[in-house]
């Protein structure tokens, strides 16, 4: 049964929820009609809602950048802590990083990409402080390691992301204390 206009609120959930996971599972560039039949809709429906990839792509990701931005709000976080966060998400899903990557120039990926690396600098004064972030450390410097730890676990099956970003980052100089845990968990 065609529930029509009153069903929009619900589509669109499901459309963003059915797109996190297919661009999980099969990358930024997965066919969209696989996500409108996960999400239980038609080709239709998901064009009403969102005119084009880059459009569904900026909706189902935004949740990773307000979920960042939380983190970084927190008074508590480090930027240990955000670098773990959006290292999970691009662990749990590459079309992320691939979206900044490749359609950069697109005004809706760039205000993610802006209010990702914000989020992140958010944090840098304080690693500089206690001696845990470099002194000529900038915001462009995370994101450009962010896009190389993505580079390395990109086209990876999904059990080998989590070891391969500790092993970029940890090439980077960097530890991040929740993958040293992960790594005990599995040789323990």
């Amino acid at each position: 049964m065609n529930l029509g206009p009153a069903a929009a609120g619900a589509n669109r959930a499901a459309l963003i929820a059915a797109a996190r996971e297919v661009f999980a599972e099969e990358g930024l560039h997965a066919p969209l009609s696989a996500i409108a039949r996960r999400a239980g809709v038609g080709q239709g429906s998901l064009y009403r809602h969102f005119p084009d990839r880059i459009a569904l792509a900026v909706a189902a990701f935004e949740d990773n950048v307000e979920a960042l931005e939380d983190l970084a709000n927190t008074p508590t976080t480090t930027l240990a802590d955000l670098l773990t966060l959006i290292t999970r998400q691009v662990v749990e899903s590459t079309a992320f990083v691939d979206l900044a990557r490749i359609e950069h120039a697109d005004d809706r990926v760039e205000s993610l990409a802006v209010r990702s690396e914000a989020a992140l600098a958010s944090r840098l004064d304080d690693g500089r402080a206690v001696g845990t972030v470099p002194p000529d450390m900038t915001s462009a410097d995370v994101m450009l390691c962010l896009t190389m730890v993505a580079g390395a676990i990109s086209g990876r099956p999904a059990t080998q992301r989590e070891q391969v970003a500790d092993r970029a980052w940890r090439l980077m100089g960097i530890t991040l204390p929740a993958f040293v845990e992960i790594a005990a968990e599995r040789t323990g």
